[in-house]
């Protein structure tokens, strides 16, 4: 009986532990969620202004987007394209976004709808985009990002 008794307890104290550990990750999991979407928020208002120093602390040095056109850009050739004009956002507005955390990462999925021009000619439209944090340095960063414009 007595080992039954303690068969027991150790279970409900492993049980404990591990509801313990879940409880705590949720809230840091719905923490990472948020700061994430603020930062795809940031993100478009600094493109929207033309705010590359801001952009510069958005996008991991690494960065990688491949755009609607199926080509890749690097953050030094979006950055240097967003200071010469050669893109411009007049506006936007978000859609949903939803993140999944993929070990150490945060997969961002959503959509905007925006005014804008790319080298001269009407880029405006309805964007779907996946983005790709990593966290370095105690802060996320994007990493990589693949835009698909919705017709």
């Amino acid at each position: 009986m007595k080992k039954f008794a303690g068969t027991i307890l150790l279970i409900c104290v492993c049980v404990g532990l591990a509801l313990a550990k879940a409880q705590t990750q949720a809230p840091k999991a719905a923490s990472t969620a948020e700061s994430v979407k603020q930062l795809e928020k940031d993100w478009l208002e600094a493109e929207k202004a033309g705010d590359t120093g801001k952009l510069n602390q958005i996008l991991g040095d690494d960065w990688v987007a491949i755009g609607p056109d199926g080509k890749t850009e690097t953050k030094q050739e979006f950055l240097a394209n967003l200071k010469s004009g050669q893109m411009k956002m007049e506006s936007f507005e978000m859609g949903p976004m939803q993140v999944k955390m993929v070990g150490g990462a945060a997969v961002v999925q959503g959509s905007d709808t925006e005014k804008s021009t790319s080298n001269g000619k009407d880029s405006s439209g309805k964007y779907v985009w996946m983005d790709v944090f990593a966290k370095r340095d105690g802060k996320w960063m994007a990493v990589r990002s693949q835009t698909a414009l919705v017709k």
